[in-house]
């Protein structure tokens, strides 16, 4: 690439990659979590954008062959998918097809992992289509605890926050639901076919009633689903091995990139309880607060007092919203465990002080093998028979997770199991899964008849 090929693509990155207002435009959100991506596209529609969850896994042929290979998995599945539906919507238009209409909606991270990268590699791959280069990328990112900045016109941009929060913890509960009540239900399929009519009606009243912030009447649909969802559950079937799942969070929660990993552990006899959309959320306001902190600490001892009045605002304001969320978190699963006993969340200062208490790991280092390893260490000081780490093949936050959590929990007598992804099939993946689902009800089994294998806090 010449120079001034190279000026040009810098140049892309900050005029084609960038936050700005995407009114009026079709906002292309890529699929990950069933139920979350959803209802953060509805939450986007409430305040008046018109977003749409793309087809996804379709387009993985033609995003691994314009990669190299060295990129992270997610990064070939979510480039795979704006391709193939920027061509679906070329091919479905002819002449009508207009680039500039659409916005290709791709969040980024601060730190070491390569997901900070994954929009400015994109860039330059649309960029090579002659029909796809006048797609601009927007973003939201971690650095700034996901600040729209710009992203919604500043007189929706609070409602639009508070509602997408309460729309990832009311996500998180239908997953919690489907996973709790599924492998026991009392006919087969009924969970997953109910909890689809039920995702469509939440969608619908999130768009209806959202902008008004009205949480009251999503608090009581959502009650009204799980009450009714309980009533699939065979009383008579004896509960099974816990298993929890921690990793990174696109791998996790993406079924065709682990592979239906859920279904096929629900399938060999377990209950699975993945981590939450809303345990990210947390820790990235908690990973940015502290962040301030040490910001407002060095600009005291500096004597710095322009910063330091700067800082502290923002600081003020980040522990607020993290008030805010507990508040709201707290709301929505209290009116739903009254129906239904689905797993709580991980509070992100328990992991904190539990990798403390430790020594193994710390907030400090950063990066989302804090969140797995205090996580999984959560799962397992709640009774849980067996802990899963999905991640993308040579992630590297998850390759620091294997390395603690492998050892420790041998030590504590917890199945543990890697299970890294890149898109093949692995011939022996049943065989390793079936193997960890026996290990994790002898588990159960022997705490069941008295094996009190003390977990270590």
């Amino acid at each position: 690439m010449t120079q001034s090929n190279n000026q040009l693509a810098f140049h892309r990155f900050h005029t084609s990659v960038r936050q700005f207002d995407v009114s009026g435009r079709t906002l292309l959100i890529p699929d990950m979590a069933p139920f979350g991506t959803r209802l953060l596209a509805a939450t986007f529609r409430a305040v008046g954008v018109n977003a749409v969850v793309m087809d996804t896994y379709k387009g993985l042929s033609l995003g691994k062959e314009l990669t190299s290979g060295k990129e992270c998995f997610p990064c070939q599945v979510t480039l795979g998918d704006i391709l193939h539906h920027l061509q679906q919507e070329r091919d479905r238009l002819g002449s009508a097809f207009s680039p500039e209409q659409y916005v290709y909606f791709l969040p980024d991270a601060d730190g070491p992992c390569r997901f900070g990268m994954y929009n400015k590699l994109q860039r330059l791959i649309l960029d090579r289509f002659e029909g796809f280069k006048d797609v601009p990328i927007a973003y939201v990112s971690t650095e700034n605890a996901y600040a729209t900045n710009g992203l919604i016109p500043p007189d929706r941009a609070p409602i639009f926050r508070k509602l997408a929060y309460v729309a990832v913890i009311i996500a998180d509960v239908l997953d919690r639901t489907v996973w709790r009540v599924r492998p026991y239900e009392n006919t087969r399929g009924i969970t997953d076919a109910f909890m689809d009519k039920a995702l469509r009606a939440m969608t619908s009243k999130i768009e209806e009633i959202g902008a008004g912030l009205e949480f009251v009447k999503l608090y009581r649909l959502l009650e009204d689903i799980v009450a009714t969802a309980r009533d699939f559950i065979d009383p008579h079937q004896p509960r099974r091995p816990r298993i929890g799942i921690v990793g990174e969070i696109y791998l996790r929660t993406h079924p065709d990139s682990n592979q239906n990993i859920v279904r096929q552990l629900e399938q060999f006899g377990g209950e699975v309880v993945d981590a939450s959309l809303g345990e990210w959320v947390n820790f990235v306001s908690f990973e940015r607060a502290r962040k301030l902190q040490r910001r407002l600490k060095m600009a005291w001892q500096e004597r710095n007092h322009k910063t330091l009045k700067q800082v502290g605002q923002q600081w003020v304001g980040m522990e607020i919203e993290k008030l805010y969320q507990a508040w709201r978190q707290r709301q929505v699963y209290g009116a739903v465990r009254k129906h239904l006993d689905i797993e709580p969340d991980h509070s992100i200062r328990q992991i904190e002080r539990r990798l403390d208490a430790n020594r193994l790991f710390s907030f400090d280092i950063g990066t989302e093998a804090a969140l797995s390893i205090g996580g999984a260490l959560a799962y397992a000081h709640h009774g849980f028979n067996g802990i899963v780490n999905v991640f993308p093949f040579t992630c590297m936050p998850s390759t620091i997770c294997s390395a603690i959590l492998k050892p420790l929990l041998h030590k504590m007598r917890i199945p543990y199991l890697d299970a890294p992804y890149d898109g093949t099939i692995q011939p022996n993946r049943e065989v390793a899964l079936r193997t960890f689902l026996c290990q994790a009800e002898q588990h159960l089994a022997s705490r069941s008849s008295g094996d009190k294998t003390k977990v270590k806090r």
